[in-house]
């Protein structure tokens, strides 16, 4: 496959993540009770389909899951640096250190396992 369509994926979430991260506070939806819930959501699904499309860029070898991660969780932390210059928005650190990389983590172990297993 074409180089430059592997990491397509990629290329496509982390400016999908930087559009919605550039996003003013005050223009965020809520979502009542379930705010947290559905904002903390995204970012462990986001973050996590980033890891994949990283992993997949690197064309699925085993030896490059821990790469993807890193890939991932660097990215949280420019995204959280980017949403300091948003109107209303700050970074949080406990949402790119933990809930982001909790969701690449996740999103790879439950690959890799189901990789594992169909081998």
């Amino acid at each position: 496959m074409n180089r430059f369509l592997r990491w397509l994926p990629s290329i496509l979430l982390m400016a999908g993540i930087f559009l919605l991260s550039s996003t003013p506070s005050q223009e965020l939806p809520d979502f009542g009770f379930w705010d947290t819930l559905v904002k903390k959501g995204g970012h462990v699904l986001g973050y996590g389909l980033l890891a994949l499309s990283f992993w997949f860029a690197f064309g699925w070898d085993r030896r490059t899951v821990r790469l993807a991660f890193v890939l991932a969780a660097l990215y949280a932390l420019t995204d959280e640096f980017h949403q300091s210059f948003v109107p209303g928005r700050h970074p949080s650190w406990l949402d790119a250190l933990v809930i982001d990389n909790a969701g690449a983590a996740l999103a790879l172990l439950i690959f890799s396992w189901i990789k594992k297993r169909r081998e």
